[in-house]
């Protein structure tokens, strides 16, 4: 269904809309580069290792459990993308040869680098003015990754979609197992 039918037929009609658009082609490979693990990957690496530090010289509670959520959230990238890839084995946009498009790793990438950077930052924002505009640059910048994929023609719209939703649950993963097991403070002995 998803490599055929009726979401193929909707991504035909809708990708036009996108690759005519007038966003410049240096600009949409501009935005589908964040989306790379090179340069996606060393912002999150940097986050983590910074509020790993934070957090250990604040004396704070597992102060090593959210870094490494998204750590393993990054390395679980590969691990649920290619097969899904290789399951539905996916043709890519016109101009793009073999199969293995859905969902696109790019998207994920930049999901979970960027969206698990701001979460990893938000507690360290004070004000909610300042939390509120890293959520909405986050949000941001993951949409102008998606677009210039599609911009580009590397990508189906629904590939990006397809990696929003599922990546957007793994961050969810991420938040319940940091708010289950990061917050409580350590019972005295």
């Amino acid at each position: 269904m998803i490599a055929e039918g009726p979401l193929l037929d909707a991504d035909q009609r809708l990708s036009p809309w996108i690759t005519g658009s007038r966003l410049p082609d240096g600009a949409a490979e501009f935005l589908a580069d964040l989306g790379g693990v090179a340069v996606a990957g060393p912002v999150l690496g940097a986050v983590v290792v910074w509020t790993a530090w934070r957090g250990r010289l604040d004396g704070v509670f597992r102060w090593w459990l959210a870094p490494v959520t998204a750590t393993v959230a990054m390395v679980a990238i590969p691990a649920l993308v290619i097969p899904l890839k290789v399951l539905i084995d996916r043709t890519g946009p016109p101009g793009m040869d073999g199969s293995g498009y859905y969902p696109s790793g790019h998207t994920a990438t930049a999901v979970v680098a960027y969206g698990g950077a701001a979460l990893l930052l938000l507690p360290y924002l004070r004000s909610t003015y300042g939390r509120r505009e890293l959520v909405i640059a986050c949000a941001l910048l993951n949409f102008g990754v998606g677009l210039g994929l599609v911009r580009r023609g590397y990508h189906w719209p629904l590939d990006v979609v397809a990696s929003w939703l599922l990546f957007g649950m793994v961050l969810q993963v991420m938040v319940v197992v940091v708010t289950r097991y990061g917050t409580r403070t350590p019972q005295p002995k």
